[in-house]
C-alpha cells in the first residue's frame, strides 16, 4: 500500500454497505469540517454493541484488513471477527492497513467516552453518495488535546481557530 492508493471512498463504502454504525474522527474528520491538514488514513469510532463489531469485522474483511506492523508492508493477519473485536476490550485501538488504505479504529478515542459521547455532537456529511456520521470539531479538538501527540500539538492552533471562525456568535 502506497499512500497513492488512499481511497477514503472505498473504505466508507464498505462501512456503509456492511452498515456499520461510526463516527468518523481524527485527520479525515478535521478536514471535512475545512482544516488545511493533510492525511493519508480513516480514523473511526465504531458503537461497542456485538452486532455492529460483526457487521464493522465484515466491512473489514471486504477490505483485506491486515494487523499494521511497521517492517510488514502488508500487514499481519489476523482473526477478523466481531469476536475478535470483542475480547480486544473498549480501550482498544486497532491500527489496519486494508487494499484502499489504512484504517484506525478505536473504541474510545481518548479523550472521550467512545461512540455514544461522540454521536451526541456529530454532523451528518454527504460523502460521495453516502451519509456519514462525523465527530464535531469540538470533540475532534478535545480527542487530540488529550492524546497529546506532537502531530497533534502542531494542528491544535489550525484547529482552534478554524472552531473560532466557525461558530456562530
Amino acid at each position: 500500500m502506497t499512500e497513492g492508493d488512499f481511497d477514503p471512498d472505498r473504505i466508507l463504502h464498505a462501512l456503509s454497505d456492511a452498515e456499520v454504525r461510526y463516527i468518523l474522527i481524527g485527520g479525515m474528520a478535521a478536514i471535512l469540517h475545512g482544516d488545511a491538514g493533510v492525511t493519508i488514513d480513516l480514523d473511526i469510532a465504531p458503537a461497542f454493541d456485538p452486532d455492529n463489531l460483526e457487521r464493522l469485522a465484515t466491512a473489514l474483511r471486504s477490505l483485506g484488513a491486515r494487523i499494521r506492523a511497521e517492517g510488514s508492508p502488508e500487514g499481519l493477519p489476523f482473526d477478523c471477527s466481531g469476536t475478535f473485536l470483542r475480547n480486544l476490550g473498549q480501550d482498544a485501538m486497532l491500527n489496519l492497513t486494508t487494499q484502499a488504505g489504512d484504517i484506525d479504529v478505536a473504541f474510545t478515542p481518548t479523550g472521550t467516552q467512545g461512540f455514544r459521547d461522540l454521536k451526541r455532537d456529530a454532523v451528518s456529511i454527504d460523502a460521495g453518495g453516502i451519509t456519514i456520521l462525523v465527530s464535531s470539531l469540538a470533540d475532534i479538538i478535545r480527542s487530540k488535546a488529550a492524546a497529546d501527540r506532537e502531530k497533534d500539538r502542531r494542528a491544535l492552533p489550525r484547529l482552534r481557530s478554524l472552531l473560532e471562525r466557525t461558530v456562530p456568535r
